[in-house]
């Protein structure tokens, strides 16, 4: 493989690194947008590793890569190599702290089958569900947005629109 001297691919594979994607939706929808650039031999996106991996007959422009990749919603840098894997993120502490803030919702749920009726004050129902909803599910909003204004749907704007109809 060729090293990077300029802002164009002669006959080699870039590789970017994509943000924002969640869902296979999205990585289909930069991968069909990425094959659409004339001179584009090959584009693969990984979704768990959020990247993409271009092969071009030497006249693409990689700042056209990021562009294309920048219409369709979502932010892409050029990587030296292949990612190995994704890197660790907060996802699992959003999820503790969501069913935490939860799980009193949810207590008068299951114990309605047992003839047990109990029931929050309203106040602290709202407390509880609004950080949930709008703090740490606003990534939901975030990609369901792009998603949207890219004129695509995706399961972020589906989960965003479910949620705050609910």
């Amino acid at each position: 493989m060729k090293t990077f001297n300029s802002n164009h691919l002669a006959d080699r594979t870039v590789y970017l690194s994509i943000e924002g994607m969640t869902c296979a939706s999205c990585a289909g929808r930069v991968e069909k947008a990425l094959n659409k650039i004339p001179g584009v031999q090959q584009a693969s996106v990984n979704l768990a590793t959020e990247s993409a991996l271009i092969r071009s007959d030497g006249s693409v422009d990689t700042d056209l890569l990021i562009r294309e990749v920048a219409a369709t919603g979502y932010r892409a840098s050029v990587k030296p190599e292949w990612p190995a894997s994704k890197p660790k993120s907060q996802d699992g502490l959003t999820v503790v702290m969501s069913a935490l803030l939860s799980l009193p919702l949810l207590a008068p749920m299951l114990l309605e089958p047992f003839g047990t009726q109990v029931s929050l004050p309203g106040w602290l129902q709202l407390g509880l569900a609004t950080p949930v909803q709008f703090v740490l599910g606003a990534r939901f909003y975030r990609v369901g947005w792009k998603a949207l204004k890219a004129g695509a749907g995706n399961m972020d704007l589906l989960v965003a629109l479910g949620t705050s109809a609910a």
